[in-house]
């Protein structure tokens, strides 16, 4: 669930996802519209290169792109697929106050690029001007919203470079982790490699644990949220792309009942927040939502069923869009589920 500072732009056309399949390539096959040019094996940027991104845009290069600039989430998808040294630069929280890596970038080596900004808003424009880059690529909640590109700078950054936006909203996650995958295939990217094809077969047999756990522990209620120091965010499963994958494997996931903000989510005052009855809660774990020893001093918090019986479990709400980033998900999900008890 994007934060409550930047939800307010986000809503998002929906977009049929691509039925499941046997296997990695077939998956990318069925990707739906992606128009991008076939990559020849290994051949470093030999020919023209085109990809089709989710705003139904073709962008078109001379060569495959080699100076990559991606939201932070974003590059570490696309090193999850094979990608590394066409990342030159990331946007989007990447460093912790404290210098270590953010959990969103993942295996990216964040010492090796240019960080243009750590936080909602910022965005150098002379750093990524000094990058010269050669493509752009984001994640987009909103039609035409380029997700951590600021608004009020966003007419001098464009020009700079191509850019690709994805849908991450109102689709099931698996949509994204194809349409990323493609990408880095168009990129040059190996899917047939070890460590793509192995974090596929994990990814298949963590969202089938997570079936099982339903199987075995029947009726548990999930519920997605987000606190800040006034208000309570409820999460929306048919909006948000994880939850509507996990619903999709099974779970019952709250669904909030007066929606704002583009549908993404349901907010409480405090003295609200048993609205809804749930047995175990996804707590956002950004460092820009409060955490569990914050959420100690509310007492309607320390009042939930679920959090008395201590059934609360860290929750990824913008998560990595590859199948390396999601299996994680997927498997702590299923853990938390087997584990819990009826209480709301």
């Amino acid at each position: 669930m994007p934060d409550a500072l930047s939800a307010r732009r986000l809503s998002r056309r929906g977009l049929l996802a691509a039925g499941g399949a046997a296997t990695l390539a077939a998956l990318l096959a069925g990707c739906g519209k992606d128009d991008t040019a076939k990559p020849s094996g290994n051949d470093n940027a030999a020919g023209p290169w085109s990809f089709t991104d989710d705003r139904n845009k073709k962008v078109d290069a001379a060569a495959r792109p080699a100076r990559v600039v991606a939201f932070t989430g974003v590059a570490a998808a696309l090193v999850d697929f094979g990608l590394d040294k066409q990342l030159v630069g990331v946007f989007g929280e990447t460093k912790r106050a404290d210098g270590t890596k953010d959990p969103q970038a993942g295996d990216l080596n964040v010492e090796a690029v240019e960080i243009l900004g750590n936080v909602w808003g910022e965005f150098s424009l002379e750093k990524y001007a000094a990058l010269r880059p050669e493509l752009l690529v984001t994640h987009m909640y909103d039609p035409d919203a380029l997700w951590y590109v600021p608004d009020e700078s966003k007419d001098k950054i464009l020009p700079l470079a191509p850019s690709v936006a994805i849908t991450t909203a109102r689709v099931p996650m698996t949509k994204p982790i194809e349409r990323y995958a493609a990408l880095a295939e168009s990129l040059g990217a190996d899917l047939s490699a070890k460590k793509v094809t192995d974090a596929k077969t994990r990814f298949d047999a963590a969202a089938d644990a997570v079936r099982q756990a339903v199987k075995a522990n029947p009726g548990i209620r999930v519920m997605a949220c987000s606190g800040s120091p006034d208000l309570f965010y409820v999460s929306n499963p048919k909006v948000s792309t994880d939850l509507m994958y996990f619903a999709e494997l099974g779970v019952e996931i709250v669904v909030p009942t007066k929606l704002e903000a583009g549908d993404y989510f349901e907010a409480l005052s405090w003295e609200n927040a048993g609205k809804f009855p749930a047995d175990l809660i996804l707590l956002d774990n950004r460092s820009t939502a409060l955490q569990p020893k914050d959420l100690a001093a509310k007492p309607t918090w320390a009042q939930l069923p679920a959090v008395r019986a201590n059934q609360v479990t860290p929750w990824d709400a913008v998560p990595r869009f590859s199948y390396a980033g999601a299996a994680p998900l997927l498997e702590n999900l299923a853990t938390a589920i087997r584990n819990a008890k009826k209480v709301g």
